[in-house]
């Protein structure tokens, strides 16, 4: 039932057709630089529509409650970054030293937006503190993902020189400023055409993935993963997942926070942004490296949700004795 609530998703639906695609018919190594080209058209559409939507006003108000949101940031950008680097050092003896650095490249993503916010809703949490903090992550890992990638010395099996840092600031950060500068004249505008938007948010990352996977497949993917590879990775991912999830909730707890804002914390603070992740490693690595590094960051986007949705559904019912809202749900998270 939870898979197919899941499959139900047109976004997770997009990306599996994307790699399916991908993988039965990759993009020619000589129409390659053409296809990324278009990609990264699409992401300036992208994070120019996502600079017209988020509101200063949003950020301000998210920005005032620094006892959730500053310990949140460190939650996603410190613990969950240190949680990749360990985790790509570890399974570096068993994966491809590509997609094991792809860890690390998933522990320093923001969260969500949409289904953190979705599953915050389902649990009876905190929704507007869900959409503003997770909205102010992913502003926040356009600026900061990339810098602490390096920093951590996640360079993949290239290098990342001043010439990518270029295309990242006029790619992602520039159309960013600009969207933010013109909401004031663009915001009915993007209000009447919501679905619009929000269809074209998912073709540009489905159109990254293909990019990103293709590259991936013709250097061989398949033959480069083994069986006890893609158990390894599995089981990465499985760490991953319980770390996130059970330290964003037992963090929450130790910081005193309100249930509701716990949850808020929870789903915020585990889940990670193909939205940002895909698009962003397209820019950062060669189309060769890029479908390996984001192979963690897909696997973990699905399973995310799969484990989110009965866990939304145990929390939507507080345990007895919880009527103040403060209580751990012991038996239920």
């Amino acid at each position: 039932m939870a898979i197919r609530t899941i499959l139900a998703d047109p976004m997770l639906r997009l990306l599996v057709a994307a790699v399916v695609l991908a993988a039965v018919l990759p993009i020619p190594a000589e129409q390659s630089d053409a296809a990324q080209g278009l990609a990264n058209i699409g992401i300036f559409l992208l994070f120019l529509l996502n600079g017209m939507r988020v509101s200063r006003s949003e950020i301000g108000r998210g920005l005032l409650n620094w006892r959730f949101i500053l310990p949140m940031v460190l939650w996603v950008f410190g613990a969950m970054a240190l949680a990749g680097l360990g985790l790509s050092k570890l399974l570096a003896f068993g994966l491809p030293s590509l997609v094991a650095v792809g860890f690390l490249y998933l522990g320093v993503l923001p969260s969500t937006v949409q289904s953190a916010t979705s599953y915050t809703t389902l649990a009876n949490g905190n929704v507007g503190l869900s959409v503003i903090s997770a909205a102010l992550l992913n502003i926040l890992g356009v600026f900061v993902s990339v810098p602490i990638f390096l920093l951590l010395g996640g360079t993949g099996e290239g290098g990342v020189g001043m010439e990518t840092i270029e295309r990242i600031a006029l790619i992602l950060l520039l159309p960013f400023v600009i969207g933010q500068l013109v909401q004031g004249w663009t915001k009915d505008w993007v209000v009447r055409n919501k679905q619009r938007v929000v269809w074209l948010d998912r073709l540009v990352i489905a159109l990254a993935v293909y990019v990103a996977f293709s590259g991936a497949v013709e250097q061989g993917i398949w033959s480069t993963l083994d069986p006890a590879a893609w158990g390894m990775l599995g089981l990465g991912i499985a760490v991953f997942l319980a770390l996130g999830n059970g330290g964003a909730w037992l963090a929450s707890g130790a910081l005193g926070l309100p249930r509701r804002d716990r949850i808020a914390f929870l789903f915020a603070g585990a889940q990670k942004s193909a939205a940002v992740g895909v698009p962003l490693a397209t820019i950062l690595f060669a189309r060769e490296e890029a479908g390996f590094i984001v192979l963690p960051l897909l696997l973990y986007h699905f399973f995310q949700l799969v484990l989110a949705a009965p866990l939304a559904s145990r929390l939507a019912s507080p345990p007895h004795g919880d009527a103040d809202g403060y209580s751990a749900p012991t038996t239920r998270s």
